[in-house]
């Protein structure tokens, strides 16, 4: 039998996991019972990396949390480009993929770079005209306008391309299923090469080369890298090739000052950040620090941001803002910003981004107030629908995406948003919970007929009903899912890494959890709790936020900042809790706010002492 271990926090602070319910609060603000991370045999594995590595207690417990052995801790700690990179050639057609493109370099053929309209597509179609630019080309960039071209490549963006000079087109983040345009594009003689990461069937579109690790025959072992990431491995093949041809008179372009946009393209892709993704991240993050790309420079300006930047600052601020083109302006202008040199140009820019961001959140705010009535509607009393299904006539169909995963995180359930044209046509993004297939259920969906067009994965998908057909899609969704959805609900736990007080949260703290990082999908940020703080101020600031100060027993105090919740169970918790003790739970960050750093909290969830240990 395994010993019984206590928890040991940064302050000293025990709690036996077999109790599970940590500082007993087993129904928070939020409704969700506080669970610690790890259980009696990841708390041996953090002594063995503490004990084998001598990593400081506090750093052990989050790598044993997120899966790190003790034999992999310090090469965890310490991740790199040239370790953790695979050869290229490992990926399909690679090798095909370089030798074409290495050709229209030689030849100075005209090449146009084909990119998707969000952040990935953005900075792969940067990345690849970087590269380009560098080789002495001069490629034409196309970003789909989102509502009138939809997603890929498409028949008529062929022609045109073809008429303004292309004769090899490199599509990024798109293309792995565009069967009828690469067949257009092959028919009046264009070179296709395809650098994608979605999920693909069996069948593939012809083209010159179709470099993707989540091919059914690939076996490269790199599914989890984000488009941006495959781009840089396609430039590495490239001018490996360019170097077997001589074609190069000196040094060959420094490739590792572009993995800021590697970085920014793979965080805001939501893709694991495990493996070659934490090095691309973490070098990348480095490479933002010297503020080398005018684009990313003035974005970082525009968004008001202080200090160095984390990927809380590009999934959270800086992504937004690219996708706001994408999703209500024009779609090129992320791809623009980030490829060009031009200071002023880049200023520019990056102010339009910035008004189109402000834009799309009022419209977002109108939209998601409908969508609240529509799900408040539904829900009556009772628990109701075990996916919500909400839509209107004038909701933006570039914004329907948000409002699914706002309304999603608010109730909990996978949630459809749906734009309705004239015509009753609906054009909806779906976001799901852990634990629920939504891509397999919109692709079952299409196989039934229920609606038109369908696709994606298990926690975002996309589809296109009609409106008279709503109706049955509810029908089918809450009869195929509402299973999987009740189990996902009775397992609302939020997992705490350990407790820390105001005066344990210090810059060496941390500067040691920094050196388990970056934080994001696959290696969640560090979640911890302040035990019985003080809450010595509470007030609503921006949009709907809630700023607190926290106060520990010594009387050393902590600030901290809930988003967008006011009006919701926690903000109201936070806002009603002046003056009176409160459990806290919550990431820490810097805030380089006026000078020097501060250690503040961004709260997650919160429980009164005696309320939440009943």
């Amino acid at each position: 039998m395994l010993p019984k271990l206590a928890t040991l926090s940064h302050d000293g602070f025990r709690e036996d996991p077999e109790t599970r319910a940590f500082l007993g609060v087993k129904n928070s603000a939020t409704g969700r019972a506080w669970r610690e991370r790890l259980d009696n045999v990841s708390a041996m594995q953090a002594q063995a990396i503490a004990q084998r590595n001598g990593i400081p207690d506090i750093v052990s417990r989050v790598l044993a949390g997120r899966g790190v052995v003790a034999e992999e801790a310090a090469e965890f700690l310490e991740p790199s480009i040239r370790s953790l990179m695979p050869d290229p050639s490992s990926l399909v057609d690679m090798d095909a993929a370089a030798a074409c493109i290495a050709d229209a370099v030689e030849r100075g053929e005209g090449v146009a770079v084909f990119g998707d309209y969000d952040v990935d597509g953005a900075t792969s179609s940067a990345l690849m005209t970087r590269g380009l630019r560098s080789l002495g080309l001069d490629p034409r960039i196309y970003i789909p306008d989102r509502i009138i071209e939809g997603y890929g490549p498409n028949p008529a963006a062929m022609h045109d391309l073809k008429a303004g000079g292309a004769s090899l087109i490199i599509t990024l983040d798109c293309g792995s299923v565009s069967f009828e345009a690469l067949e257009e594009a092959r028919k009046i003689g264009l070179d296709v090469v395809v650098a994608d990461h979605h999920q693909v069937g069996v069948e593939l579109p012809l083209c010159t080369a179709l470099v993707n690790p989540n091919r059914q025959d690939n076996l490269s072992g790199q599914g989890h890298l984000a488009a941006v990431g495959v781009t840089f491995l396609v430039l590495v093949a490239l001018m490996r090739e360019l170097k077997k041809r001589r074609y190069f008179n000196g040094n060959a372009p420094d490739l590792l000052s572009w993995l800021d946009l590697v970085a920014l393209g793979t965080v805001c892709d939501v893709v694991p950040l495990k493996q070659l993704n934490r090095a691309y991240v973490t070098k990348g993050l480095v490479a933002m620090h010297r503020r080398q790309n005018a684009g990313l420079a003035a974005l970082a300006d525009v968004a008001r941001i202080n200090g160095p930047l984390a990927p809380y600052h590009l999934g959270f601020l800086l992504g937004p803002r690219i996708n706001a083109g994408g999703r209500i302006g024009d779609a090129a202008l992320g791809a623009r910003l980030l490829s060009t040199d031009d200071a002023s140009a880049a200023g520019e820019i990056a102010a339009h981004l910035d008004r189109l961001n402000a834009e799309r959140q009022a419209m977002e705010a109108a939209m998601l107030e409908e969508g609240e009535a529509q799900a408040t509607a539904v829900m009556l009393d009772g628990e109701g629908p075990s996916v919500l299904v909400t839509g209107a006539d004038n909701w933006h169909p570039g914004v329907v995406g948000l409002i699914a995963s706002r309304l999603k995180a608010r109730h909990r359930r996978p949630t459809f948003a749906i734009s309705f044209d004239a015509d009753g046509k609906g054009t909806s993004s779906g976001r799901s919970v852990p634990g629920v297939d939504l891509g397999g259920a919109v692709r079952a969906a299409l196989d039934a007929g229920i609606i038109l067009k369908g696709g994606g994965h298990a926690m975002a998908a996309g589809l296109t009903v009609m409106r008279d057909r709503v109706d049955d899609l509810k029908v089918f969704m809450e009869e195929r899912l509402a299973a999987d959805v009740t189990a996902s609900r009775e397992d609302h736990v939020l997992k705490i890494d350990g407790a820390v007080t105001a005066s344990g949260a210090t810059l060496d703290l941390m500067a040691l959890l920094e050196k388990a990082g970056p934080y994001g999908t696959g290696h969640s940020e560090p979640v911890f709790a302040l035990p019985s703080h003080r809450v010595t101020f509470a007030d609503t600031v921006g949009n709907g936020h809630v700023r607190l100060s926290l106060e520990g027993s010594d009387r050393s105090s902590i600030k901290a900042i809930a988003f967008r919740c006011a009006d919701q169970p926690l903000g109201q918790a936070l806002l009603g809790a002046r003056g009176h003790m409160l459990h806290v739970a919550g990431c820490l960050s810097l805030d380089h706010w006026q000078g020097a750093p501060k250690v503040q909290m961004r709260v997650l969830d919160a429980a009164e002492p005696k309320l939440g240990q009943r």
